[in-house]
């Protein structure tokens, strides 16, 4: 039962509380039935914010008579009756969650926010009068302890193992006092988590920088200022430019202004959100959650919130992640601050008086890299034009690699008229899915890059999938092209690895669809989809000048390669700066997880650590780190680095293998690509390479000098 596995999808409410909802027929609600468009695709052209409390009432009202059958059958429990009989259920409420999960992220309104606040903490106590059912989970016990006679299938077999787990691990097994006490911090951390999410879009819509002279702005391109301008006019602010501020705290802008003045501003305005003792400020916010989450993991059973987290990651302990994290951190730090350094001598060649600080470094280290690779990254821009990069290159990558083929289906419907979607085949001529792209930043959406799943593939109800991928580019003025930084083509080789998860998925229950995976694990396969990204026969494919047609010049490309290295120091810091951050909040047993001081505990945590350098600000900060207090990454950030070391360690097997081939991409498609959730993640690693992970092709990789180590699972 996809519907309980999912943290998004946390309850619902139970019967009784349905009894004031106004009756909708089903013709008119077009959550109430099945979608009749091609893969199931929400029919976006018809639903309207006022299908939303009635599709979801209905569907927890259904979901809850469908479970009681479940705990209430008099027939022995079996298989068949109890776990497969879980994994048929809510489909109502799967339908209306999703849509409604992926539009809050991607196209919100007042209304959805409304609705949001109201449904999250319904959706957790329902969630938990399902998990906290005895009846239910007698009968799952029941054939858990007798599963070694039940003669499951392999992925049969797992799915029962791993309900068992989650009702355990959601409290089945507990007193009554304190089911009802898990109940009530479940509850209440439904709502902060959700208020966390609203504070940091309202006060990052709040944030944004408004300049008044085009003169401020020296060292923009034109067609950037004039994306500015267009900002400040959608905000009725004409005559004025308005940049915007985009999630983690390093803004692209920081690279170009000569301004330093308006560098610092830009900086602050980044790393105040949430910190500004407004109605959006996050601090008491994030300590509420923290301070729950300590105490829920101490009525489970555990020292800490990372340790519950972590059991069932392929990491298992806080100890593995302290570990991996400890041999990275000092000599990223040793790189950040060498080149700190240069950047310093740089400041003083220039006759500069001031000490390098944050909002500097992304503008001298530009220059530091055109002085030593005599590569200027605003070169790159014009050779990478949006529709080229996702066409000639991202869907170029998918026919060469797996065979794949994409056809656009304007005849669907969309929620916003940028996105797009496209209908994917695979070379045999078979559908596999649908894919949605949807490019651009705007203030309905939230701050950085993520795929979702409409409907996700499994054999069981014979679904196929329908994903989506998300960025947050700048789009430019009306008949203007979109030409993007070489961050965000690498993000959209990456987001497109996680959509080719969802695509490829192979299995059997929607328990283990796609990216339902550890999520330690989950930024793998999408990380190794980066590689793709500087590929000779790739690059040469779509890196060609939006006017001429021409190739990007082999120069360029040489420079590419040669400056990858070049600034991993901070890159490294940065990155490991939040993740530290992440673990310190999330170590923190339940007797100190009251803290008064968000800011003093964030800087104490890093200077422990030793990952505090003047000079580079966490990715993150706390009060807008969304990942740990809004979205499902709490004491799991590490996993991107963590994932690295899988990613790297899989980019030397295709080149060992000899790279671009149909073979290496069918192997990759069917040992790992395809098969979900549905065998034990570091397995599904062991048995495609034929071996443990190995970190160091990740250290040679960001050019840090560390002793190389095996990065092996605690049994």
């Amino acid at each position: 039962m996809k519907t309980l596995a999912a943290p998004a999808l946390l309850g619902t409410l139970l019967l009784a509380a349905c009894a004031g909802t106004p009756s909708m027929n089903a013709a008119d609600n077009p959550f109430f039935a099945k979608s009749t468009l091609p893969y199931e695709l929400p029919p976006f052209d018809k639903i309207r914010n006022e299908h939303y409390r009635p599709a979801f009432d209905k569907g927890m009202a259904d979901h809850q008579v469908e479970i009681q059958a479940i705990a209430n059958n008099p027939q022995a429990a079996t298989f068949e009756n109890t776990i497969v009989a879980m994994e048929r259920s809510a489909a109502l409420l799967n339908r209306v969650n999703v849509t409604f999960s992926a539009l809050t992220g991607a196209h919100t309104n007042d209304e959805l926010q409304k609705i949001d606040v109201e449904v999250s903490p319904k959706l957790q106590a329902h969630n938990d009068s399902i998990y906290l059912n005895p009846k239910l989970y007698a009968r799952v016990k029941s054939l858990y302890d007798g599963r070694a006679g039940l003669g499951l299938d392999a992925e049969s077999a797992r799915l029962l193992e791993k309900y068992h787990t989650d009702f355990v691990r959601a409290g089945a097994q507990l007193d009554e006092s304190a089911k009802t006490r898990v109940k009530a911090i479940n509850e209440e951390l439904a709502s902060l988590n959700t208020k966390f999410t609203q504070n940091l879009l309202e006060d990052t819509n709040a944030s944004a920088v408004v300049v008044d002279t085009r003169e401020e702005l020296d060292g923009l391109a034109d067609d950037q200022i004039a994306a500015l301008a267009e900002a400040a006019k959608a905000r009725k602010l004409d005559g004025k430019y308005v940049i915007q501020i985009i999630l983690p705290t390093p803004q692209p802008a920081l690279a170009q202004l000569k301004n330093r003045a308006l560098r610092e501003r830009l900086y602050r305005a980044a790393i105040e959100r949430g910190n500004r003792g407004n109605e959006h400020d996050n601090k008491a916010t994030l300590a509420r959650i923290v301070q729950l989450r300590a105490e829920k993991a101490q009525l489970m059973g555990y020292p800490n919130h990372a340790a519950y987290v972590l059991e069932v990651e392929t990491a298992r302990t806080p100890a593995a992640v302290n570990k991996l994290l400890g041999q990275v951190t000092p000599a990223a730090v040793a790189n950040a601050k060498r080149e700190a350094a240069d950047m310093q001598k740089l400041i003083k060649s220039q006759g500069g008086k001031f000490k390098l600080e944050p909002w500097d470094w992304a503008f001298y280290a530009e220059q530091v890299r055109k002085a030593r690779y005599d590569f200027d990254e605003t070169q790159m821009k014009p050779y990478l034009e949006l529709n080229r990069v996702l066409q000639d290159g991202v869907f170029f990558m998918a026919k060469k690699v797996y065979g794949l083929d994409f056809k656009e289906r304007k005849d669907l419907p969309v929620y916003e008229p940028t996105v797009r979607t496209f209908e994917v085949f695979n070379e045999d001529g078979s559908a596999l899915g649908l894919f949605l792209f949807d490019p651009y930043a705007r203030e309905s959406k939230r701050g950085g890059a993520w795929m979702n799943a409409y409907v996700s593939q499994n054999g069981l109800l014979g679904d196929r999938s329908v994903v989506a991928n998300h960025l947050n580019i700048p789009q430019p003025p009306a008949g203007q092209p979109t030409l993007l930084t070489f961050d965000e083509a690498n993000t959209m080789f990456h987001e497109f690895g996680h959509a080719l998860h969802g695509l490829f998925s192979n299995v059997k229950y929607p328990y283990f669809t796609g990216t339902a995976v550890p999520r330690d694990f989950v930024e793998y396969p999408s990380q190794v989809h980066e590689m793709w990204v500087t590929w000779p026969e790739i690059l040469a494919n779509y890196a060609r000048h939006y006017q001429t047609g021409e190739p990007m010049p082999r120069a360029l490309v040489d420079k590419i390669k040669a400056s990858e290295q070049f600034n991993q120091g901070f890159t490294t810091t940065e990155y490991l700066a939040a993740s530290l951050l992440d673990q310190a909040w999330h170590q923190l047993p339940a007797d100190k997880a009251d803290v008064k001081d968000v800011i003093a505990f964030e800087t104490a945590a890093l200077v422990k650590a030793g990952a505090k350098v003047d000079e580079v600000t966490s990715r993150y900060r706390s009060t807008y780190f969304n990942h740990i207090f809004g979205g499902g990454y709490s004491a799991g950030y590490y996993s991107y680095i963590w994932s690295e070391v899988l990613d790297a360690d899989t980019v030397e097997w295709f080149k060992e293998k000899g790279g671009l081939s149909r073979a290496n991409g069918d192997e990759f498609r069917a040992k790992l690509l395809s098969k979900g959730g549905s065998v034990d993640a570091i397995e599904l690693f062991k048995g495609f390479r034929g071996r443990e992970p190995d970190i160091k092709p990740l250290l040679d990789r960001r050019g840090l000098d560390a002793k190389p180590v095996k990065a092996r699972r605690k049994q």
